[in-house]
């Protein structure tokens, strides 16, 4: 076992970064699905669509093991948040305002409970599915930028409080907060069962608020991350290498699809799986290993992943799809003419994410991320060009 001095932190973890691309391309996959097949209803099929909730899942937890990887002891609360708003809010808010001028194109109607909250991403506090995304046109992934948000607010005094745990004791932590993970739907079951969401009649819209939308319910994954990384840098990591973690993952993500109702939707074991994935591509790096996803491919695809989960859905509403997700209107076109528009919705947001990317957010980053004159650490930088 490789002491904590042992380990030599690189800024960057390319596998990591590609990572991204593959959890921000499922939640894309999870969307679509419903055009592909047809309109929203139990029946669909639940492999596919549980893809969106363990891509998001894998964020959250990707979250707190980058932020605690790159977190520089000098570092002061302030400038920690200044980088992250400088991550976040420029992408949102160009989506927004792209997402508030398709709504009055297409005739979708503005409303105070479908952009205020969405725009100041305080829409995962109200247990009101209009604001989550019930109301058709909205820009829906925005509400997990709010849950980030509040990750960001609380990460100084997280990674201190982790910190204080001794090493030989982190693996108990991280079992007992998977443990708690686990348990977050069956606590949703005491919430009332009315009235059920607009697009699950099996799912009540109370348990999916708590389970799934709800910050302080979502933030464990956030600290199951931060606890993954502490086990690998305090050198407390078992040596499981990817192959085995991405096996246990994807046996994870089928069992996960077959659960009923809220279950289907919360990471659960699913959460675990992933941290395992995260710090094996993480060993594999610090190893100097080579990744099928730390290509020059790969890590640029996850580069603009960022900008990739927060335009596609805007593209589905309001590209080839035709205003399906937007004005609700009923799936009637054959098979291969959705195929053709599902191929279209891809491309279209992946050009569009570059364009975000390129344009929006690399700029915002370099431009504002620190204050004028000050130079930042190399670690600073790394945490800001990461996606979290």
């Amino acid at each position: 076992m490789q002491t904590p001095e042992a380990y030599t932190r690189p800024n960057r973890l390319p596998s990591l970064t590609g990572m991204r691309f593959i959890a921000a391309f499922a939640v894309l996959v999870s969307h679509v699905t419903g055009w592909l097949v047809g309109t929203m209803h139990p029946g669909l099929p639940y492999l596919l669509t549980t893809l969106g909730p363990v891509g998001v899942a894998f964020f959250f937890v990707l979250s707190g093991f980058i932020l605690t990887w790159v977190a520089d002891p000098d570092d002061t609360a302030g400038l920690f948040w200044r980088r992250r708003l400088v991550k976040i809010l420029p992408n949102h808010v160009t989506t927004f305002a792209a997402t508030t001028a398709a709504m009055f194109v297409a005739g979708v109607p503005i409303m105070l409970v479908n952009t205020v909250p969405v725009l100041l991403l305080i829409e995962p506090w109200i247990p009101n599915f209009d604001a989550l995304g019930g109301l058709r046109g909205i820009n829906v992934p925005s509400w997990t930028l709010g849950c980030e948000m509040v990750f960001y607010f609380a990460f100084p005094w997280l990674l201190r409080a982790v910190e204080r745990i001794g090493p030989s004791r982190l693996w108990a932590w991280a079992g007992g907060v998977a443990v708690t993970v686990i348990a977050v739907p069956f606590l949703a079951l005491l919430l009332p069962t009315q009235p059920a969401t607009s697009w699950d009649p099996t799912i009540p819209q109370w348990h999916s608020w708590f389970a799934y939308s709800f910050p302080l319910t979502r933030i464990l994954e956030f600290v199951l991350g931060i606890l993954m990384a502490r086990i690998v840098m305090t050198g407390k990591w078992i040596r499981l290498s990817m192959t085995p973690a991405l096996l246990l993952a994807v046996v994870c993500v089928v069992v996960q699809s077959h659960l009923p109702g809220i279950f289907r939707l919360c990471a659960g074991p699913t959460a675990f799986a992933l941290a395992l994935v995260i710090a094996a591509g993480a060993c594999a790096d610090i190893r100097g290993a080579r990744t099928p996803l730390g290509g020059r491919v790969m890590v640029w695809l996850g580069e603009i992943s960022f900008a990739l989960y927060i335009v596609h859905y805007i593209v589905i509403q309001y590209g080839p799809i035709g205003l399906v997700h937007a004005t609700g209107a009923e799936v009637t076109a054959p098979l291969s003419t959705r195929l053709v528009d599902v191929l279209l919705t891809v491309v279209i947001s992946l050009v569009l994410a570059a364009a975000l990317y390129t344009l929006v957010e690399r700029p915002a980053v370099r431009r504002f991320s620190r204050p004028a004159g000050r130079r930042e650490s190399p670690a600073a930088i790394t945490s800001v060009t990461d996606r979290q």
